[in-house]
Formats: C-alpha cells, structure tokens, sequence
C-alpha cells in the first residue's frame, strides 16, 4: 500500500529526472558560462551540492512521513 508521502516523492522523482534530461539536452550548447564550469571542473561541485540539497529534502520529508504516521497512530487509538 503506497502512502501520499510515497505518491509525492514518486511524482519529484520524475520531475527531477525530467528536468534532468531537458537539462542533458539544453547543455549541449556551449555558453561561456559552461566552458568555464568544465574547463575548472567546478560543475561537478554544482552538481554534489544539488545531489546533497535534493538527499536532505529527501530524507526530511520520509521523516516528516513516519511522525505524521505516529502521529495518526496515537489519534486512533
């Protein structure tokens, strides 16, 4: 049985994944910017920073789930 909590990091699952295959596909164009990202391989760290960004969120709103469900537990009972 799959939770709201389960439906909504599905669905940002996919949102992600597909802003990220726009992105792929945007990112063939060479701007100055993204030279200049690449040539100091400081885009690897944009991207460590989003992974750890996006993995916070992440795990607070599993957490936020299980006390919301403890929650309604108690209320039941």
């Amino acid at each position: 049985m799959i939770n709201r909590a389960s439906y909504f990091l599905l669905t940002l699952v996919f949102t992600l994944c597909s802003l990220l295959v726009q992105a792929q596909q945007q990112n063939t164009e060479t701007g100055p910017v993204n030279e200049m990202f690449r040539s100091n391989g400081k885009i690897y760290v944009v991207v460590a920073v989003l992974l750890i960004i996006f993995i916070g969120i992440i795990i607070y709103l599993v957490q936020l789930d299980r006390k919301i469900s403890k929650l309604e537990k108690r209320s039941q009972h």
